[in-house]
């Protein structure tokens, strides 16, 4: 069991979107973060790499705080750590070879568990590999809104003076209410099927909304 960051028992509360206010959720969202040193090697790497518009996302966020919700193991169930950036000067998949190499060199320990990815291209590959349409992002943060599940969309980044940013375009409440909820911006529903299943194995505390859009 994971008895160095045990449940806050305020946390009960902030997966009621009227019991806490968003506030209240980044506050407790930075705590957690900032207690395992993994992650913090990880934002601080990536920070200090200067790559341009880059972000640790997805899974080793809110996994990570599923982790703490349940009192499991930090690594339990977290696939990989996904760290995005956005580089449109530059779209081939050399380049983007290229930082994913340098990352991996930074983070030696971590490499086989990172996933980088410069979302200036994902519009080129994804339709081959996913079979539908991508449009192009704007910005790492434009990606967020194309999750399969509206509680992924969550990120976090530091600043050179040490404070940590964090998105989440749809709110917490879900992350941690352990709620998982589809987003329909992409027709996903295959995706989010898989997702769901693999992730309420892991946590079955999980409340799963199913894929309704008609």
């Amino acid at each position: 069991m994971n008895a160095d960051l045990p449940m806050d028992e305020s946390d009960a509360g902030l997966g009621d979107p009227y019991a806490a206010c968003e506030e209240a959720r980044l506050t407790r969202l930075e705590q957690i973060l900032r207690s395992v040193p993994h992650v913090m090697e990880m934002l601080t790497t990536i920070r200090d790499l200067a790559l341009p518009d880059a972000w640790l996302v997805s899974g080793g966020i809110y996994q990570t705080v599923w982790n703490v919700l349940t009192n499991r193991p930090m690594l339990h169930g977290i696939k990989d750590f996904d760290i995005i950036y956005f580089d449109g000067s530059e779209l081939s998949y050399e380049a983007e070879d290229a930082v994913i190499g340098k990352v991996n060199k930074a983070l030696p320990d971590w490499a086989r568990l990172l996933e980088v990815r410069n979302q200036a291209r994902v519009h080129l590959w994804y339709e081959s590999r996913f079979g539908r349409p991508y449009r192009p992002l704007d910005c790492s943060m434009d990606s967020l809104t194309t999750y399969a599940s509206r509680t992924h969309s969550v990120a976090a980044r530091l600043t050179q003076d040490g404070r940590m940013v964090m998105h989440a375009p749809f709110g917490l409440a879900n992350l941690f209410g352990m709620r998982l909820v589809p987003n329909y911006t992409q027709p996903n529903p295959e995706t989010y099927a898989e997702k769901a299943e693999r992730m309420k194995a892991l946590w079955p505390e999980l409340t799963v909304f199913p894929w309704e859009q008609a």
